[in-house]
């Protein structure tokens, strides 16, 4: 059973500080599109915040209407939030790590204040930032901050991959959101790569 996250990483760094952001992760093996980082700050004072968000975990443990479903949930709730992108291009020019810190920059930048601490899932990382943080290791299963941004990074990456639908209907992204699957790869042999795919990624045979 895979745990649930909670607010334990949160009240021990609230008694020092107010402004704890959780941030984590979407679309960062993908082979097309941009990824993703959502970024939440948790309210300290909500009197009801597990009970109230107790369908948040880990993104990848739920469904895509679920997650559809949870996401203006939490906006309403949490006391602020953000996502970033950095597009197929930047990856390709910067490189997966560098784009994805450069998508946290975005999402930290879009909170309408700066967090004090940061929250991260593991190999998120914000070396370049003087700010405090701790990387949690599987951090979406155990922080209810990094689950909440876990659930907006992803669904707003699907959204944008919904969206480039329109424009590359022939890749089929609403299927495999630009992921790897044996599908969307037999496309990328049979047509190439669209404008929106990651030319620094490798396929697999």
């Amino acid at each position: 059973m895979t745990p649930k996250p909670d607010l334990s990483y949160e009240k021990e760094l609230w008694s020092a500080c107010n402004l704890v952001a959780g941030l984590d992760e979407a679309g960062r093996g993908a082979l097309a599109g941009p990824v993703c980082v959502g970024a939440v700050v948790l309210p300290r004072e909500h009197p009801h915040l597990l009970q109230h968000l107790s369908g948040v975990h880990d993104s990848k443990q739920l469904s895509a209407h679920t997650r559809s479903e949870l996401a203006p949930q939490i906006q309403q709730t949490v006391l602020a939030w953000g996502v970033g992108f950095a597009s197929a291009e930047e990856i390709d020019q910067l490189g997966i790590v560098p784009a994805t810190r450069l998508a946290a920059s975005r999402a930290l930048e879009a909170l309408p204040f700066f967090p004090e601490y940061l929250l991260t899932d593991f190999r998120l990382e914000l070396p370049e930032l003087d700010l405090s943080q701790t990387a949690i290791v599987k951090g979406d299963q155990r922080s209810l901050s990094i689950a909440c941004a876990s659930i907006l990074a992803k669904t707003a990456r699907d959204e944008v991959m919904l969206n480039l639908h329109d424009q590359y209907p022939e890749y089929e992204f609403p299927k495999h959101k630009g992921y790897g699957t044996l599908s969307h790869r037999k496309k990328m042999r049979q047509l190439g790569r669209s404008p929106v795919h990651r030319k620094t990624f490798q396929l697999k045979k």
